[in-house]
């Protein structure tokens, strides 16, 4: 009966501890999720930025490649249809290959990069 006694105190002298122990955790945990989903955001936003460059990038080749076969041809419509066509090409290759260009690889990061936060 004196261990159940004493295994009683024990818990009850210690229970501020423990709940101390468990909300100091649970802020650790909330911190280190903070900290995960910002640099995932500022990741996400940097690829979201340098998409759009690279759009502006394709969007103002495709006019002066157009131009310039249409320069070659004598005729805007050939031109600017020569164009269009390279410019669906393209963009049904980048269709075909999405996940083993963009999808898998921006996973393999931000799992990466989350782990590596996990380790420090």
């Amino acid at each position: 009966m004196s261990q159940i006694d004493d295994l009683g105190s024990f818990f009850q002298e210690n229970k501020p501890l423990l709940k101390e122990y468990l909300e100091t955790r649970l802020e650790l945990y909330r911190l280190q999720g903070i900290r995960i989903i910002s640099k995932s955001a500022g990741y996400l936003v940097w690829v979201v930025i340098s998409l759009f460059l690279f759009f502006l990038i394709l969007l103002f080749s495709g006019i002066v490649l157009a131009c310039w076969l249409s320069g070659l041809t004598h005729s805007y419509t050939i031109g600017f249809g020569l164009t269009t066509g390279v410019l669906i090409i393209i963009f049904a290759f980048l269709a075909v290959f999405r996940k083993s260009l963009f999808v898998n690889p921006l996973t393999q990061n931000i799992i990466r990069k989350t782990n590596d936060d996990f380790t420090d």
